[in-house]
């Protein structure tokens, strides 16, 4: 079970539909709370949404300008959800990186933290979390003008860190002959980099990524009955 907390003063309505449905990829939110100051109509695009996903939405008035309240009930209600010991993970959603401390609290008691945020999101707070996924890519789902372009051959070879991160990955997870099981590998880059996803290139899978840098040797082995697939990779420098 996950807790889902939604700071709305750092979250857009928009991505709704996309985060639930990247939500469930990681389990059954069971708690759904959403923070603000609801007498405030900034907050009014949220309000016909809530009712269509069963979020509940958590008052909190803003007792001085400049002062974010907002925070400080979420990370109260997240303590508490923490200490009932009856979820496997929590989901923040938020820019903010007020969050930073919660999400290292809540990974040192064992549980994994998804967190959902724009691309201007603090590094200190992506770098807390087990998992980080940008909110433009879940916006992109809904809109086509938001779609991210697929990045080509040339450009992929050309982001030194996406190499570096394969690569790296690919070593940690490889066998004697160099090759490595590609879930393996995808465990290995989410630990070094908790932002990563495919997606920010413009591709569905990290296969399909890696085979588009024209970097990197892909094998499909399938097993004697037909019925199991595993994919493994290798770079192609190790294969001269």
């Amino acid at each position: 079970m996950l807790a889902v907390l939604i700071d709305a003063d750092n979250a857009q309505p928009s991505i709704t539909e996309g985060l639930f449905t990247e939500i469930a990829k990681f389990g059954v939110g069971s708690v759904k709370r959403i923070y603000g100051d609801w007498t405030s109509p900034k907050l009014g695009g949220w309000k016909t949404i809530l009712l269509e996903h069963s979020i509940q939405p958590i008052q909190q008035f803003r007792y001085t300008t400049g002062k974010n309240a907002t925070d400080s009930a979420m990370i109260i209600d997240a303590m508490d959800l923490l200490y009932a010991r009856r979820f496997t993970g929590f989901c923040l959603v938020s820019s903010d990186s007020d969050f930073t401390r919660l999400a290292s609290r809540i990974r040192e008691e064992g549980l994994t933290v998804y967190g959902f945020g724009e691309q201007k999101t603090p590094k200190a707070f992506v770098s807390a979390c087990d998992k980080f996924v940008f909110t433009e890519l879940l916006r992109s789902q809904e809109d086509a003008e938001l779609t991210v372009e697929k990045k080509t051959a040339n450009q992929l070879k050309g982001d030194t860190k996406l190499v570096n991160l394969l690569r790296s990955a690919i070593e940690a997870a490889s066998d004697d002959s160099n090759w490595a099981q590609l879930a393996a590998v995808g465990s290995n880059v989410a630990k070094q980099a908790p932002e990563f996803d495919p997606r920010n290139y413009g591709y569905e899978k990290l296969g399909q990524l890696a085979a588009a840098t024209k970097l990197f040797e892909i094998d499909v082995r399938v097993q004697s009955d037909g019925h199991y697939r595993s994919i493994y990779i290798r770079d192609k420098r190790e294969s001269k």
